[in-house]
């Protein structure tokens, strides 16, 4: 388990000082995947994992690219709407992200697991999903980071909102952007706001993407280090041990 703390990060469009909740990530967790990640933002906690590029069934098969699968399960009882509409996004983000052409007539499916939700999960699934995506060698455009912020109803502003405070919120964003540009990916948002609270929340997300793109760096370093330095024969072993 690799853990960040990810409070007073400065981004460079902007002159707000970037304070989100801890962030931790375990890669490959699961077995019998082609890549997982248990993805943890403060309290709320996210299982991803990715099957692909697989069979697709003649129903969803593209001649020009990859079908992308997408299946949220929420932490206890059937799918809701709501949960519905979170996997819609996050299917919707990762086909954005994906270099499907390079797979046509296949399928990557994307399963995601909520395990505990303590504020902000659209973005800790996106996350997730996109860490999953990364660590099963899946081709990307780019890579993604979800943010969430929220109008509080004094209308002011709050950047990664735990539980309590997205139930007392009048509007919740949730904000993708990519690795590249930081260009907005996808936007989903709920309430009633100003274009002016908006325009604050993506400036505000934008900066703290930067943090989570520096975390998923610096997670991804430490993964194949670990996995360079496994000696995978006794001879590698000893000369591992010699250097």
């Amino acid at each position: 388990m690799v853990t960040n703390d990810t409070k007073g990060h400065n981004d460079a469009n902007t002159n707000r000082d970037v304070k989100i909740r801890s962030l931790n990530c375990e890669l490959n967790p699961l077995t019998r995947t082609d890549g997982s990640a248990l993805f943890a933002q403060g309290g709320t906690c996210v299982m991803a994992s990715i099957l692909g590029p697989v069979e697709v069934k003649l129903q969803n098969l593209n001649i020009d690219k990859a079908y992308v699968e997408c299946i949220y399960r929420p932490k206890a009882g059937l799918p809701t709407i709501r949960d519905r509409m979170r996997e819609t996004v996050i299917k919707d983000t990762c086909e954005a992200a994906l270099l499907s052409a390079m797979h046509p007539r296949t399928m990557v499916s994307v399963q995601v697991q909520e395990l505990d939700d303590r504020g902000g999960l659209d973005a800790c699934a996106i996350n997730a999903a996109c860490m999953a995506l990364l660590i099963g060698g899946i081709p990307m455009k780019f890579t993604v980071a979800a943010v969430c912020c929220i109008v509080d109803k004094n209308g002011e502003l709050i950047l990664d909102p735990d539980y309590g405070q997205i139930n007392d919120s009048r509007a919740n964003f949730t904000f993708v952007f990519d690795s590249l540009e930081r260009d907005l990916v996808t936007v989903n948002s709920t309430g009633c706001f100003k274009m002016a609270q908006f325009n604050d929340a993506y400036l505000m997300c934008r900066a703290a993407s930067g943090v989570i793109f520096d975390f998923y760096r610096k997670i991804m370093t430490k993964f194949h280090t670990k996995t360079n330095l496994t000696p995978t024969s006794p001879k590698e072993g000893k000369e591992a041990m010699e250097d």
